[in-house]
């Protein structure tokens, strides 16, 4: 039965966007319809309930889960009495958040700090490799300073957390008056890493 008629239309609606918004964050249309019906879902859904439901392949699913799983975005359950693997997105919106922000630095951010600190122990040979790495060193500069405000901001309780983002403008008009009182425009060089 078609997605149409498995389910019902704020539903159909949600999945249908994470399946369009897939292949915008990297991942194909089928894998971003099986995680939003799983994260939508009240209980957890063996491999068949998701084919059905949206129409896919069996051997679609699969390969879709396998590739959730190693985002460690669904976990696998095991229901007393059925044989089958069950999947269950996590419940918790802040959990899904550390764990996708987590494997986009592994698999992102990293090797591209890796590639830059290399280029950084280099010595240039010529003005052209001397700019070259100074642009670098700015980009390193700034991923790893973020890298770090990440890691000190995923360390806050949820609850913290979200007071820190309402106080997104209040931050930006207190750093702006500390700019206009000091003389200095937050936009012009910012501070070196600490």
């Amino acid at each position: 039965m078609p997605l149409q008629d498995q389910l019902p239309p704020l539903n159909r609606e949600f999945v249908a966007h994470f399946g369009e918004m897939g292949s915008k964050w990297g991942i194909n249309r089928t894998v971003g319809q099986i995680y939003a019906l799983l994260y939508i879902s009240p209980q957890a859904l063996c491999a068949d309930e998701i084919a059905e439901t949206l129409g896919f392949s069996r051997s679609n699913v699969s390969m879709g889960l396998k590739e959730l799983q190693a985002w460690r975005l669904v976990r696998l359950r095991h229901q007393a009495g059925d044989r089958r693997e069950f999947f269950e997105a996590p419940a918790d919106v802040w959990e899904i958040f550390r764990v996708l922000a987590e494997e986009r630095r592994r698999r992102e951010i990293e090797p591209t700090l890796s590639m830059l600190r290399t280029a950084l122990l280099e010595t240039p040979k010529t003005e052209a490799e001397q700019h070259a790495q100074n642009r670098m060193r700015e980009m390193h500069d700034l991923i790893d300073r973020l890298m770090t405000w990440f890691d000190d901001v995923q360390k806050l309780a949820p609850e913290t957390a979200m007071q820190l983002m309402g106080m997104g403008a209040t931050v930006t008009r207190v750093l702006e008056l500390k700019d206009r009182l000091t003389g200095r425009s937050s936009r012009q060089n910012p501070p070196a890493a600490a």
